[in-house]
C-alpha cells in the first residue's frame, strides 16, 4: 500500500473541497507515492509525535490540525512548526491534515461528540447551501438500469437517510449522425428515433467530475446528452455543528457531571442554569462560538463547544446554557474516528493511535 491509497480513503470520508477557505487541510509534507510503512493518527502534529513516528518506523502522520496553517517565509528551526517540518523531511515522514473538511461532514468530528453523549435524532446544525447539483441525462430504455445503478453506486441520489432517489420520464429521443459518427443505435446519415428515459437526481458538488466520468463510462451512446444545474438547496449532510436529543431529559445539575465524564473534560466553563431540563443539545468541536445563533434558532437547551471568550458568554441571554469544555477536549476523540474508519477500510494494515497528549493547556486544581 502506498500513502496515496490512505489519502484517497480519507478524502472519500471528508473531501478537501469541504474545508473552509482559511484552512490548510491535505498533504502538507512529503510525497504520496511512497510505500506506507506505518501510520500514526494524532489530533496535533508536534515534535513529540514526529519522534513517536520515528520510533515506531511510521512514515505517515495523520493529524486533525494542520501543522502548517499559514505561509512559512523561512525554515530555520526557530519555532516548533519549523522544527516539525525539518524533522519530518529529514526522516522522510509525510504529514497529512484532515481538519475543517472533517468538521463539515455528517460522520465527522461532531458526530463523534454526539456518539459520546449518546444523542439521538442528530442533524447538521448549520447546513451548507449551494452545495448540491442536479444531473439530467437521457438513456435508451434498455440501458437505463445499468447507467442508473452506476450513478447510484458513487453517491448520486443520496438524500439524508435515503439512497437511489431519482425521477424519470419516458419520451422519444432523436439524432442523426454524420459520416464521422459511429452510432450504437441506428445508422450514420439517417435520422433515428429512440425510446429513452430521462434520469434526474442530485449529488454533492464535490462528486461532479466523478459523476461525469461515471456517466460517460456507463452510457452506451457515443455522444452523451446531459445537463448539470447548481441548486440553492441546503445540503443537510454537510455543514457546521450538530444537534440532537438526549436519550432522557436531565436536570442541569445532573447534566454537567454527565458531560464532564463522557467527554473527558477537566473543567467546564458555563453560563447559569436555565429553568427547563436539558434535552436538546447542540455541539461543535473546536472553536464554535460562531454557531451560538444557530443553536438558539434550533431552541437548543445547551451548546457544547470550546474557546468561548468572556463577552461571548453574555450572548446566551438566559435562553441557553453555553458549556465550554475546551478545544482539545471537544476534539480529542477525533483520532479514534479516523482510526476506526481507516482500520475498516484497510483491515490488514495496522494503524497506530498516538499516545502523546498534545493539549497545550494544563489545569491546576
Amino acid at each position: 500500500m502506498i500513502i496515496r491509497d490512505v489519502i484517497q480513503a480519507l478524502e472519500t470520508l471528508a473531501p478537501p473541497s469541504l474545508q473552509e477557505s482559511y484552512d490548510n487541510s491535505g498533504l502538507l509534507i512529503g510525497s504520496d507515492d511512497q510505500i506506507c510503512r506505518g501510520a500514526i493518527i494524532s489530533l496535533d502534529c508536534t515534535e513529540d509525535v514526529v519522534d513517536e513516528a520515528i520510533q515506531a518506523n511510521c512514515n505517515l502522520i495523520i493529524a486533525h490540525h494542520p501543522i502548517v496553517f499559514s505561509g512559512l517565509k523561512r525554515i530555520t528551526g526557530s519555532n516548533y512548526i519549523q522544527r516539525v517540518v525539518i524533522k519530518a523531511i529529514q526522516h522522510q515522514i509525510a504529514i497529512y491534515a484532515i481538519h475543517t473538511n472533517l468538521d463539515n461532514v455528517f460522520d465527522g468530528v461532531n458526530a463523534m461528540i454526539c456518539q459520546k453523549l449518546k444523542l439521538k435524532n442528530t442533524s447538521i446544525l448549520s447546513p451548507v447551501a449551494e452545495n448540491l447539483s442536479k444531473l439530467e441525462t437521457y438513456i435508451p430504455i434498455d440501458s437505463y438500469d445499468k447507467v442508473a445503478a452506476a450513478l447510484f453506486e458513487i453517491g448520486v441520489g443520496n438524500i439524508g437517510n435515503y439512497s437511489h432517489a431519482s425521477f424519470s420520464t419516458e419520451g422519444i429521443g432523436s439524432f442523426k449522425g454524420n459520416e464521422a459518427s459511429n452510432p450504437v443505435l441506428g445508422e450514420k446519415g439517417k435520422l433515428e428515433y429512440v425510446q429513452e428515459k430521462k434520469f434526474e437526481s442530485i449529488f454533492p458538488n464535490h462528486l461532479r467530475n466523478l459523476v461525469v466520468k461515471t456517466l460517460f463510462n456507463a452510457h452506451p451512446y457515443e455522444e452523451v446528452a446531459y445537463n448539470i444545474t447548481n441548486l440553492l438547496n441546503a445540503n443537510n449532510r454537510i455543514g457546521a455543528g450538530m444537534i440532537g436529543n438526549l436519550e432522557h431529559p436531565m436536570d442541569f445539575d445532573d447534566f454537567l457531571p454527565y458531560l464532564k465524564q463522557n467527554m473527558g473534560a477537566k473543567v467546564i466553563r458555563h453560563t447559569k442554569a436555565i429553568p427547563s431540563k436539558i434535552s436538546k443539545v447542540a455541539v461543535c468541536g473546536g472553536s464554535g462560538s460562531f454557531l451560538l445563533k444557530k443553536a438558539l434558532e434550533h431552541k437548543a437547551d445547551v451548546f457544547i463547544t470550546g474557546d468561548f471568550k468572556y463577552h461571548e458568554f453574555f450572548d446566551a441571554e438566559d435562553k441557553i446554557v453555553i458549556a465550554d469544555i475546551g478545544h482539545y477536549e471537544s476534539e480529542q476523540f477525533t483520532k479514534e474516528l479516523i482510526f476506526s474508519y481507516l482500520s475498516e477500510k484497510f483491515p490488514t494494515f495496522a494503524f497506530l493511535l498516538s499516545k502523546i497528549e498534545t493539549n497545550p493547556i494544563k489545569y491546576y486544581y
